[in-house]
Formats: structure tokens, sequence, C-alpha cells
């Protein structure tokens, strides 16, 4: 629909979107590591469950990359505004959560 937009536009909306799923890959490949060294070291299920929420997560931001790139090809073609990425805040709030649960699990475990 509308007009093809500048190729330079449009590849580089395909790019924020192929680094959006880098992302993604990236938690759920920390999420398997998590799992595996978390049997190793017969570590607690807290960790599993720090693996299981990175992998969601992962999972969820790829599909956000998926959905975000055609909002903006979509307003790329019509010549309109480009859409505020959503997912941003989100994640931010995300990894904040996630460095702050780890933290105090590791305070409260600290051998003292």
């Amino acid at each position: 629909m509308g007009s093809e937009p500048d190729p330079r536009f449009s590849l580089a909306n395909e790019r924020t979107a192929l680094a959006w799923v880098r992302t993604g890959l990236a938690l759920i490949a920390g999420g398997i590591a998590l799992t595996s060294v978390a049997s190793l070291t017969g570590l607690p299920g807290f960790l599993d469950v720090v693996a299981v929420l990175a992998c969601l997560f992962g999972g969820a931001i790829a599909v956000n990359a998926l959905v975000s790139w055609r909002h903006v090809e979509r307003a790329l073609r019509k010549g309109e505004p480009l859409p505020a990425p959503r997912a941003l805040a989100l994640l931010v709030a995300l990894v904040v959560i996630a460095a702050a649960g780890v933290a105090v699990y590791a305070v409260t475990q600290a051998p003292r």
C-alpha cells in the first residue's frame, strides 16, 4: 500500500528489526545458558524461573520486532509520521526488574 519508500529508510527499518531479533535471541541464549549452569551446579529453582522468563521475553521481543517493522514500513509507504517504539520502555523496565531480582537473590544467598 502507498508508494515505494526510499530504500535507505526501508533498509534501516529492516536493520532495526534484525537488531531487535538479535536481542531476543541473546535473551533466549542467556536463558538456556542459565538453565544449563543451574543444573550443573545444583543451584535452586529460582535460576530456572529467571531462565524461563528470559526465554519468554526473548520470544516476545522477536515478535514485537516483526510487528514494529510492519508498522514502520506501513508509515514509510503512506508518508505518515513514524510510530514511537512501544517495546523499548517495557524492555528497559524488565531489565531493571530482572537485575534487581537477581541482585536481591545474590545478596540474600551470599555466605555469611
